[in-house]
């Protein structure tokens, strides 16, 4: 086994806040969590953000407001954002330098699959309790001691079209196939590393496939790998942003994308996208679900580390996560239980109520929720994604 792979083993087993957890590289400017990280920091710290996973539009007003009301213990926060493939990079280099200027970040699955994967994060997960609802509980479970769930959906793999352009969407993954190979360039979907929606349609095939494993991208995935080598066929390029793809989708220049419950409800909201979009499942379909995880990069210093838990406990509370509804981006976006649309912001309310789809109830309920691969199966995933299918033609 190697040391790379040792090391996935022993984070995987860590189950408690104590069980363990690397010491800090020499020179970097504070301790690891424990029992020296105080109730309350002991003066009023300044964080700075950052978000790769536009997490920031559900949660900003969260830390804002806990900000706002306690200036004992943050005194200012200072926000960045990011991709998620450049995560890792940028942490490990502040770490290597012995100097953590990021104090939090929020990514999806990719950012925390990359930084369990370098041995980057502090074990945080035992900071923070939340009454979560199955699914996000499930994807807590998922990040291990290395994170904690701050929102939750169960995101797709769906697909979006204008039925003015598409008046007969496929109903299958192979008739998918087929309308791509008629339509070449018509079908599209972002690089994977570095979209939910990506990433949720590569994780979403061995269901739709019914391949061997679908917890197993490197063993069990050979009729999925073999279809996407396909569709590769009939790809001219892989956006590096979901951006990317609803802008196409609305020029025209793709006709059927990859999409999820948020990015199908929020650009639209937006007007990015026609109202008048459609969206459509596949035969066979697994909901993918999904979630943004605060991490803490280990050399942040116990203070900081100290205001970090505090604003977490608020950010988990029912008032608070009902902001997670926002405009639909993560749809519904709450983690917590009995978090009702009803006690949201109004404008969140209305957003949902002229952009939302009545048939999400009942997709959601009547198709099985499948977590996301774990930390070393995704970036395994992710890497041959890169390498055998479509890493040459990323759009960058």
């Amino acid at each position: 086994m190697s040391l790379r792979h040792r090391t996935l083993a022993l984070l995987a087993a860590c189950t408690l806040l104590t069980a363990c957890g690397a010491p800090d590289k020499p020179g970097a400017n504070t301790t690891d969590t424990g029992g020296a990280v105080p109730d309350t920091p002991s003066a009023p710290v300044a964080l700075n953000i950052l978000d790769v996973a536009g997490n920031l539009q559900l949660t900003q007003g969260m830390i804002d407001e806990f900000t706002q009301k306690n200036p004992k213990v943050i005194s200012k926060v200072t926000y960045s954002k990011a991709t998620a493939p450049e995560l890792a990079g940028k942490i490990k280099a502040q770490q290597d330098a012995g100097r953590v200027d990021i104090d939090l970040v929020l990514t999806g699955v990719d950012g925390l699959a990359a930084g369990i994967d370098q041995n980057l994060w502090l074990p945080i997960a035992g900071r923070a309790k939340a009454d979560y609802l199955p699914g996000a509980a499930a994807m807590q479970k998922l990040a291990g001691e290395f994170g904690v769930t701050v929102t939750y959906y169960p995101s797709g793999p769906l697909i979006e079209y204008l039925p003015a352009k598409v008046p007969n969407p496929p109903k299958t993954a192979q008739e998918l196939l087929a309308y791509a190979k008629a339509n070449p360039g018509a079908v599209q979907y972002a690089r994977p590393a570095n979209s939910g929606p990506g990433r949720t349609f590569l994780m979403g095939l061995p269901y739709l496939l019914g391949d061997k494993d679908p917890k197993d991208p490197v063993n069990g995935w050979e009729k999925t790998w073999a279809y996407l080598s396909e569709l590769n066929k009939s790809v001219t390029l892989y956006p590096s942003t979901t951006s990317e793809t609803m802008k196409s989708l609305a020029n025209g220049s793709a006709k059927i994308i990859a999409s999820t419950t948020g990015w199908d409800i929020n650009p639209r909201v937006l007007g990015q996208v026609p109202k008048e979009a459609a969206i459509g499942s596949l035969q066979g379909f697994h909901w993918v679900t999904d979630a943004h995880y605060v991490v803490v990069p280990k050399g942040v210093s116990a203070d900081k580390q100290s205001a970090i838990y505090l604003l977490l406990q608020s950010m988990l509370t029912k008032e608070q996560q009902a902001k997670a509804y926002d405009k639909g981006y993560f749809y519904p976006g709450p983690a917590v239980k009995d978090v009702p649309l009803s006690i949201a912001p109004a404008d969140s309310q209305k957003a949902i109520a002229d952009f939302g789809r009545p048939e999400y109830e009942a997709l959601i309920a009547g198709n099985p929720l499948e977590t996301p691969l774990d930390a070393k199966a995704l970036v395994a995933a992710f890497d041959k994604w890169d390498r055998e299918i479509g890493g040459a033609k990323v759009n960058k």
